[in-house]
């Protein structure tokens, strides 16, 4: 069986390894690498060509959506799933615009989690419904 390769990209490192952990007793995924920015993620995911790179929306200096936009031009074969902990419907979205494949919540079950990194690896569009919601009830700015 093939493993969906996975980078994770957040500012917090707890998150990363304990993402990185749960990830890894999947038997399906593979964590290849890990970054705490933007910066450091658009470099290392050209290295590691992973599957699909889990990038945090709200980060210091370069924040998901410019993640997103970047890695899409560097590596484009990789799927982006942003990962949040609060979300506006502005910044969603551009970060959707921008090349990300998926919206999640911090907050999911772990399963959801999985499941959103297998939809996007199929080329479908994961959008977890609590984020649906506030793209719903407060639609972006033109």
């Amino acid at each position: 069986m093939q493993k969906i390769k996975v980078f994770i990209v957040d500012d917090h490192a707890i998150l990363r390894k304990g993402l990185t952990s749960l990830l890894n007793q999947e038997d399906d995924f593979e964590v290849v690498g890990d970054a705490p920015d933007g910066q450091t993620a658009v470099r290392q995911v050209g290295k590691t060509v992973p599957d699909v790179v889990i990038t945090d929306l709200s980060m210091p200096g370069m924040d998901g959506a410019e993640t997103a936009r970047r890695i899409r031009e560097t590596t484009p074969s990789a799927k982006i799933l942003i990962l949040t902990t609060f979300g506006t419907s502005d910044g969603i979205s551009r970060a959707l615009n921008m090349g990300a494949n998926g919206a999640i919540m911090k907050s999911a079950d772990f399963p959801d989690l999985v499941n959103a990194i297998r939809a996007i690896t199929r080329n479908d569009r994961y959008i977890a419904p609590d984020i649906q919601e506030i793209l719903d009830s407060d639609p972006p700015l033109p």
